[in-house]
This record gives C-alpha cells, sequence and structure tokens, in this order.
C-alpha cells in the first residue's frame, strides 16, 4: 500500500500535467510572430505528451485507492516567445525534480512500478527540458 505522501505526491504530478497540458497547447494556439512556425508544432506536440503522462499517472493513482485530482496546478502562457519558453523551462525543471523524489520514494517504499512509471516519464520531462533549454537559447 503506499504511503498517503506518495499518493499526494502523484495527485501534485497529476496537477503539474495538466498545467503544461493545457500551458503548452494554448502557447501552441496563441503564439504568432516570425518564429511562430519553427515552435508552434512543439508546444502542441509535448502538450499531447504531457496529457499522456497526466493519464498514466492517474490511473496508477487510482489503482494505488487514490483520486486523481483534475485540477491544474497554475497556467502562465505568457505574452512572448520568451516569456513562455521561461515559463516552460521552469515547469519542467520543478517537474524534474519532483519525479525524481518520487523515484526514491516509490523505490524506498517498494512501489516498483510507480517508480518505473515515473523512470519513463522522467526520460520525457528531460527531453521537453531540453527541447526548451535550446530554443530559449535561439531567441
Amino acid at each position: 500500500m503506499a504511503s498517503k505522501k506518495l499518493l499526494g505526491m502523484l495527485n501534485d504530478a497529476i496537477a503539474g500535467e495538466l498545467q503544461v497540458s493545457l500551458q503548452y497547447m494554448w502557447q501552441h494556439v496563441q503564439w504568432k510572430g516570425v518564429k511562430h512556425f519553427a515552435v508552434k508544432d512543439e508546444f502542441e506536440k509535448v502538450g499531447i505528451e504531457e496529457m499522456k503522462h497526466a493519464e498514466a499517472i492517474a490511473e496508477r493513482l487510482f489503482y494505488l485507492g487514490g483520486t486523481p485530482t483534475t485540477n491544474p496546478a497554475p497556467i502562465t502562457v505568457g505574452s512572448s516567445l520568451k516569456e513562455m519558453l521561461t515559463a516552460d523551462m521552469k515547469a519542467e525543471e520543478k517537474t524534474v525534480k519532483m519525479y525524481k523524489e518520487i523515484i526514491a520514494l516509490a523505490t524506498k517504499e517498494g512501489d516498483l512500478t510507480t517508480a518505473h512509471l515515473f523512470t519513463e516519464i522522467l526520460g520525457d520531462e528531460e527531453g521537453h527540458l531540453d527541447t526548451f533549454q535550446s530554443l530559449l537559447e535561439e531567441i
């Protein structure tokens, strides 16, 4: 049985995934400018990946006896490409840190399935962080 702390962290992860999936989709829809075509598809692609992460984490949380949140963490769309990418990079940095903590706690509790799920998702999140850092360097 998962600890209350781990269940809470999984719900925090869901809230974060919901946040960025909406954030990146709205950035995809709203960003216009010279570099629009260079980034709009990336926002959409990453947003869809984040929604899939939210679903996988929610399924795991429900299996463990928790109730998945439907509330996203605060969304920051931004009004310029630099603001958008900076907010996105910060969100991904926070996520990478949190997922490492979840992996450590799940492993300590003997929940190798949750640890494995978050190890897989962590790889995606580190890729997203790299993408946003690279795009931000081009501005």
